[in-house]
């Protein structure tokens, strides 16, 4: 008797997850593949791993995608968001403001946020940089990363007040399976517990 109401717990159990593992993994491919071209009042491109200095593989693509947007809407500044890992040479901030300037965009276009550790610290600093400069509600952002990461982020800005947008970039194929399924505990720890 015992052993089948324990059978049925774990059934219920495995079932809840795998349900739950589907809806979230939806969400992120959903949203991981719209692309928001309309008016923002910043953008946001958040950290990744650097190797030194050097913009990992994925760092690399949401820069990619950064660029082009940067270029095409001249009047958009850009808060480009991330801390110094302990095997990185600089603040990924400064690593990302170095490609972009290297690559034309203004410098007087590019805030630094150099602090934060995690995607949450990266909206949240992000965002208390744009209260300081503006004086907006609900300020519209535009959030730059990897397609498995833009539902997360457009989460959690929108947990802490902004209306937010993604603009997806590639994910380097040699990622792609385990950031997804990663990225379906992070989206729980962060429903949790990123407040």
């Amino acid at each position: 008797m015992l052993s089948r109401i324990i059978y049925k717990i774990i059934k219920l159990i495995i079932t809840l997850l795998l349900v739950s593992f589907i809806l979230i993994e939806g969400l992120i491919i959903i949203n991981g593949n719209t692309k928001y071209l309309g008016d923002v009042d910043y953008m946001i491109i958040l950290g990744a791993r650097l190797y030194g200095d050097i913009p990992s593989p994925a760092l690399a693509e949401r820069l990619k995608v950064a660029e082009e947007y940067l270029k095409e809407n001249t009047d958009i500044k850009v808060i480009v968001s991330g801390g110094q890992g302990p095997d990185e040479y600089i603040p990924e901030a400064e690593a990302m403001k170095i490609y972009l300037v290297n690559r034309g965009i203004d410098t007087g276009r590019i805030i630094l946020e150099d602090k934060s550790t995690s995607t949450f610290e990266n909206i949240k600093n992000s965002l208390n940089i744009i209260g300081e400069i503006d004086d907006l509600e609900s300020p519209r952002v535009l959030l730059v990363t990897n397609k498995f990461h833009v539902f997360r982020s457009k989460f959690l800005a929108r947990r802490l007040g902004a209306k937010a947008y993604g603009l997806p970039a590639e994910v380097p194929p040699t990622i792609v399976i385990q950031q997804y399924i990663r990225e379906y505990f992070a989206v729980v720890k962060s429903l949790i517990f990123d407040r």
